[in-house]
């Protein structure tokens, strides 16, 4: 009888006996009052609060008014010009009360130089306290006791933090694993020797070798690169499926890139199915967590030091590069409309303030403010009116992969002149044989499949889009051209959209190690 299991379980179970009513003290809309008011109140004595006079906000009857008329949108580049760099040289009180101990190095997939997000002590105990409530949402899932026993094998960033003398930096994953509860020890794999290494192959070669000696019940992780980790052990040990090593997995947590372009190759690997649960914590804060089964979207966490606004993402508000315009309007939880893309903007208990992360969403339910990740503000196509968003992109893809039986678990694209209008041009990452692949029937597979999705696009394929381009590429091209920017493993992924100089990056690098070889 597992005894641990039946205990883990009825723990986990205890919440959802409590009447919805009793969880829930306030509607989405005072959750976030509350939150931003407990952000302003703890932030009005750092150089930020005293800038925007955060002390005198406070009396204000309407503050969220009061907020969004004092304190201007940030992008990156903006907030760390302004206040952020300070932290970085050891300034206390800043943006936050007291010292930032870590700074998360970020690229997003859209930059080529990293981001220093700083991550408070009051953020890594948001990001617990989050965990947590996802961790009880597993009730929900009806697993059986055994299943509370099992291991959860977290790939992700080397723990061992880079520590110049003022902070620690590291991916986000690294910082949080590195500081998980005691009574997590326990199920964590691949434990605190391996989740130290740096060098990423070595970490894998490692993690392969003890693969064996564990029995994992859930993994977590970004879909690329836990799809070549279950690869390798499937090969090192010359099996079937991940299932003929770990035959008790059951969950993947997954989050930070559409998993639908790779659920195709990922489904081989399996012997049985599994469950997916999708989470949405970025550098920034963890945003939002699937928090019941069959659900198309995440749910937002309103009531644990995010306050959220929302931009809607078309040409009144941003720029044909994704930028956000000077007089961009945004709403809050309570204005939001369901279908709508939003950018999301977001203050935080890391001294973020009305900061841009880059990401855009829609709301698949207001009610129980449930959103999904449609792309980023940069990694859309608007050569000429066509519109084209991630959301598009990732659908198109996995009707191609179900149309033609194949396999894309990586692509991009890019908008580029032709003659005197413009094309769209794809390149496709294909595993095994890509020479089987009829590149002239997936071109026009593609074409047509956008052409059903968008309006936009399908309009100006007749004028100003006057070719579409595909090019098939083997898979591992993808993951060699992330080890060369050094952006292997850990949460970096492949950017769906490469414009200006990142494309001509790529385009060099395929020049060089596979079109003249």
């Amino acid at each position: 009888m597992p005894i641990l299991g039946s205990i883990i379980k009825g723990a986990i179970g205890f919440p959802s006996k409590i009447p919805l009513e009793k969880i829930i003290k306030h509607s989405p809309v005072k959750q976030q009052e509350i939150t931003l008011r407990k952000l302003i109140r703890k932030a009005q004595y750092t150089s930020v609060g005293e800038a925007y006079d955060f002390g005198d906000m406070l009396k204000e009857k309407n503050l969220i008014n009061r907020f969004k008329a004092t304190v201007p949108i940030n992008d990156y580049n903006s907030i760390h010009r302004k206040w952020w760099y300070r932290t970085l040289h050891g300034e206390t009180y800043v943006a936050w009360p007291g010292k930032v101990k870590y700074f998360a190095l970020s690229s997003g997939t859209s930059e080529a130089t990293s981001k220093y997000i700083p991550v408070t002590a009051d953020m890594i105990k948001a990001i617990k306290k989050t965990s947590i409530r996802q961790i009880f949402s597993l009730a929900r899932y009806d697993f059986p006791p055994e299943f509370y026993e099992k291991g959860i094998l977290m790939l992700g960033g080397s723990t061992h933090l880079l520590f110049n003398g003022t902070y620690y930096e590291g991916d986000l994953s690294g910082i949080t694993a590195g500081n998980i509860p005691f009574w997590f020890q326990h199920f964590y794999k691949p434990g605190k020797r391996i989740s130290k290494e740096r060098d990423w192959t070595t970490k894998l070669d490692e993690i392969v070798r003890n693969a064996r000696n564990w029995d994992i019940g859930v993994i977590v992780g970004v879909p690329a690169w836990l799809q070549i980790l279950m690869e390798r052990i499937i090969a090192y040990y010359k099996v079937n499926t991940i299932h003929d090593i770990w035959p008790n997995l059951s969950i993947y947590v997954h989050g930070g890139v559409s998993f639908a372009p790779y659920q195709k190759t990922f489904e081989k690997l399996l012997a049985k199915p599994i469950t997916y649960i999708e989470t949405y914590l970025a550098s920034e804060g963890f945003i939002a967590y699937q928090s019941r089964p069959k659900s198309t979207g995440m749910q937002l966490v309103l009531d644990n030091g995010l306050f959220f606004e929302f931009i809607r993402f078309n040409g009144n508000n941003f720029d044909n590069e994704g930028n956000v315009k000077p007089d961009a309007s945004t709403i809050t939880i309570g204005d939001v409309e369901e279908g709508k893309e939003y950018a999301l903007l977001l203050s935080s208990c890391a001294g973020a303030w009305r900061y841009l992360i880059g990401d855009t969403i829609k709301f698949t339910s207001k009610e129980r403010s449930e959103i999904i990740i449609t792309g980023r503000t940069r990694h859309f196509l608007n050569l000429c009116g066509e519109h084209l968003s991630q959301d598009n992109m990732n659908r198109a893809i996995q009707m191609l992969e179900e149309q033609q039986n194949v396999a894309v678990p990586e692509f991009t694209v890019a908008g580029i002149e032709h003659g005197t209008m413009f094309a769209h041009k794809w390149y496709l990452g294909i595993p095994g044989d890509y020479k089987a692949v009829d590149q002239m029937i997936l071109k026009e597979q593609l074409d047509n499949n956008l052409k059903a999705l968008n309006d936009d696009y399908r309009v100006e394929r007749i004028a100003a889009i006057r070719e579409v381009i595909v090019e098939v590429l083997p898979l591992e091209l993808f993951y060699n051209y992330m080890k060369t920017l050094g952006k292997e493993g850990g949460q970096n992924k492949f950017p769906r959209v490469v414009k200006k100089e990142q494309h001509k990056r790529w385009e060099e690098y395929l020049d060089n190690n596979f079109r003249n070889k």
